[in-house]
């Protein structure tokens, strides 16, 4: 019952880092709002979430982690509630920023639990549960967003959280047992505050980037001297206070910095191959919303069948094996996509989608067991945080930088093309394309335009996609960083756990 409480939390958390996306042209009717103004919907729940990841640990130490993860889920659901019923955008960002405050300790709350409730030999199917919560929301987000907004309304959106709430907190309170409090570790001001900065400041940065010309702007400028300063301070407290707003003492793990490392990647990998694919198959294909939802399916049908596995392999095979074949079919299933053009059928994405799936849940689960196997119990709840933390920022790199490129390539790439359309070139005066596009006409050169629109863009679609590749190639070689993971059968400890390791 806790591990089902725990995965309604993580799943209904998972699911509203995505679900909200595909709502946003209806609420901006709906609200009077802009372009600009509709973003701040994504962006204050992403920036609050962010940087009230960061002091999780300490306050389930302080206050202990069952009332703190049956607050949190109790806020997170009556949050979502007012943003059903928001008014207006002012009313709407509000309530956003009050959701991602709420919902920022779900996850990591969710994966302690597991991390606790279950021996060392069964972590691997109980980190193989959680991820498929994890992997499985914001991959289904969309479809599920869309499916909603189209039957219902925009306001279903966040309404669907009501139910699963009620039943989250009533079973937390039910069967989750509570921890142990710390009431003498204080609270360090000093660095949450810094961390806060910086990581506002990062994500605003990378939000705001792409929609103002990056550093050609100067709001974006100083959010990057900020963000800088902020964790350059937070760097330097951390290493000479007594007692650091985060412990890092948690980076003398090597595991756990593997997990970090390859986490962060798969931020970037998975986040930003999401922003890719979905408007690729609805503005290049030409896909309807809900049809590019169904074959975004096809990816988490591909994560559930490996984390419906892994658990299992985790015993048998080392982590470090499992991580590098998930590496490469990813990276195999990104070559696949650089060839995607506007006559790619739905057979080639749906088998392209199920491998990339099934390669992300082979690198996800182990890497979940084997981050925590070797570190000391009291500090998971905040190694849970850190770990979640730096997922979020990977992701948040991986769209802005892919979504930057695409804009970049784009335009590039239609000044290129647009050299070859001259009065000299023969190939226009070819009757088989002089009978279709008179470039005489109006409608000719209209479309003619929209040709080399088209064109430019699949090739600027592709580079992103070659991009996300050399990243993902580029990383399979730190595989080596992680140690052994073959648990011998012991009561579960961490003691016993960390002499089963190398």
């Amino acid at each position: 019952m806790v591990t089902i409480c725990a995965m309604s939390a993580t799943i209904m958390q998972a699911l509203d880092t995505t679900i909200a996306n595909v709502a946003l042209p209806y609420m901006q009717g709906s609200l009077s709002a802009s372009l600009d103004q509709i973003n701040w919907v994504l962006t204050s729940y992403i920036v609050a979430s962010a940087i009230m990841t960061a002091p999780i640990g300490w306050v389930a130490d302080r206050f202990g982690r069952k009332r703190l993860f049956i607050i949190c889920a109790a806020g997170f659901t009556f949050a979502s509630v007012l943003c059903g019923l928001a008014q207006n955008i002012e009313q709407m960002v509000a309530f956003r920023l009050l959701q991602g405050a709420f919902g920022a300790a779900l996850v990591p709350l969710s994966q302690s639990v597991l991390l606790d409730a279950y021996s060392a030999e069964e972590r691997g199917s109980a980190m193989a549960i959680w991820g498929i919560g994890v992997m499985l929301g914001p991959i289904m987000g969309p479809t599920l967003g869309a499916w909603l907004t189209e039957n219902y309304s925009w306001h279903w959106v966040f309404f669907i959280n009501l139910p699963i709430g009620i039943l989250t907190v009533a079973g937390l309170m039910i069967f989750m047992p509570e921890t142990a409090r710390n009431s003498e570790r204080r609270f360090d001001w000093f660095g949450f505050a810094a961390l806060a900065v910086a990581i506002g400041s990062l994500q605003m940065m990378l939000d705001r980037g792409e929609q103002l010309g990056w550093f050609e702007s100067n709001e974006v400028m100083a959010e990057a001297v900020i963000a800088a300063a902020a964790f350059y301070f937070f760097l330097a407290h951390s290493l000479t206070a007594s007692s650091p707003f985060v412990r890092f003492e948690l980076f003398k793990d090597r595991n756990f910095v593997a997990g970090c490392v390859f986490m962060m990647v798969i931020g970037v990998v998975l986040f930003g191959t999401m922003a890719l694919v979905t408007p690729f198959m609805q503005h290049v294909i030409g896909y309807p919303i809900l049809t590019a939802g169904l074959l975004l399916a096809a990816r988490g049908v591909g994560t559930l069948v490996a984390m419906i596995i892994v658990g299992r392999l985790l015993n048998l095979v080392e982590a470090r094996y499992l991580v590098f074949t998930g590496l490469t079919l990813a990276t195999f299933t990104l070559h696949q996509m650089v060839g995607f053009t506007d006559q790619t059928s739905s057979e080639s994405i749906i088998i392209a989608s199920l491998m990339q799936g099934f390669g992300l849940g082979l690198v996800f689960v182990p890497l979940s067991t084997v981050a925590f196997a070797t570190l000391p119990a009291h500090l998971r709840t905040e190694g849970t945080a850190v770990l979640t933390l730096l997922r979020n920022i990977g992701s948040s790199i991986g769209i802005s930088v892919v979504i930057a490129q695409l804009t970049k390539a784009t335009t590039r790439m239609h000044a290129n093309l647009a050299e070859f359309i001259t009065p000299f070139n023969d190939a226009l005066k070819a009757p088989d394309v002089a009978s279709i596009i008179n470039m005489a006409s109006n409608s000719g050169r209209a479309m003619m335009e929209a040709l080399i629109t088209q064109q430019a863009t699949i090739i600027a679609y592709a580079n992103d996609f070659k991009l996300l590749m050399w990243l993902t190639l580029m990383t399979i070689p730190f595989v080596i960083l992680i140690g052994s993971a073959r648990l011998r059968p012991s009561g579960g400890n961490a003691s016993e756990a960390a002499a089963a390791f190398d």
